[in-house]
């Protein structure tokens, strides 16, 4: 699934792949899988991290193990952060008693108040058990726009390096990526000691999207709405999209996230 409907990211794939066939092939594994999504709007977090807990869950995101994290719905209001941290720490201790097994994905992490974030420290290292749960074979994803900016920056020098897209390497980006998220000051992930820790297991880039990978988001759409895929209507979808830079117009600005709503506009 990931290879026919995610488009135009390899990196991902890979790591995606890697990460989770790994760990649960693990019998005893020695701490939770920990992975961090960074990329602009559109270009496939959320998709990603929905179509994992579709297959490892019954249920998908409706399961019971399943459980998500937004700041602005649960974590609004600075002032009560010390609040937070008790209830985000009793709420992650309490569903991993239900089930060591149990996935926890936070929507726009670079959102979250800095320092919130430690609270679930003890739950993502090596540690045996922790106030009397064992964990470790939990999983957590947090997904995050931060660092998408310079991921962009870096797809487009390349680009204009005569580049292709398809040979960026992990290694390319992660320096970029961490200066963003973890020395940010309004990131959740400022100063954290889920860094300094490195308890972080795969932090994946999702690149920019050029035309032709928007292109095929909207067959894909056509598709899934019982449309008739007409060449002129791929085009058309395409082309009322947003991208940048304003001169050469080489990524989409908003991903494939508004495909599905455009499509209606041309029937």
């Amino acid at each position: 699934d990931l290879a026919t409907n995610l488009v135009g990211q390899p990196l991902v794939r890979q790591q995606v792949m890697k990460g989770v066939r790994e760990f649960l092939e693990n019998r005893n594994p020695e701490k939770p899988l920990v992975m961090s999504f960074h990329g602009s709007t559109g270009t496939g977090k959320t998709y990603v991290s929905s179509m994992l807990v579709r297959y490892l869950f019954q249920g998908g995101l409706q399961s019971p193990y399943v459980h998500q994290f937004s700041p602005i719905v649960h974590f609004p209001h600075a002032e009560q952060i010390e609040q937070y941290k008790e209830s985000l720490k009793r709420w992650i201790q309490g569903n991993l008693t239900n089930c060591g097994r149990s996935a926890f994905l936070f929507d726009e992490t670079d959102k979250m108040h800095p320092g919130l974030i430690d609270v679930i420290i003890p739950f993502l290292g090596p540690s045996w058990v922790v106030y009397g749960t064992n964990y470790r074979k939990a999983i957590f994803i947090f997904i995050s726009n931060a660092g998408g900016e310079q991921i962009n920056e870096m797809t487009l020098d390349l680009w204009r390096a005569r580049k292709d897209r398809e040979e960026i390497s992990l290694q390319d980006l992660e320096l970029a990526i961490s200066k963003a998220v973890f020395e940010n000051p309004q990131s959740g992930f400022w100063k954290s000691g889920i860094i300094h820790e490195h308890l972080i297991d795969f932090v994946v880039p999702f690149l920019p999207l050029k035309r032709h990978h928007v292109k095929q988001c909207v067959v894909s759409e056509l598709i899934q709405q019982g449309l008739e895929v007409r060449p002129d209507v791929v085009q058309e979808v395409a082309d009322s999209i947003p991208y940048f830079p304003e001169e050469e117009k080489i990524f989409s600005s908003t991903g494939c996230k508004t495909v599905a709503s455009r499509i209606s506009f041309f029937f």
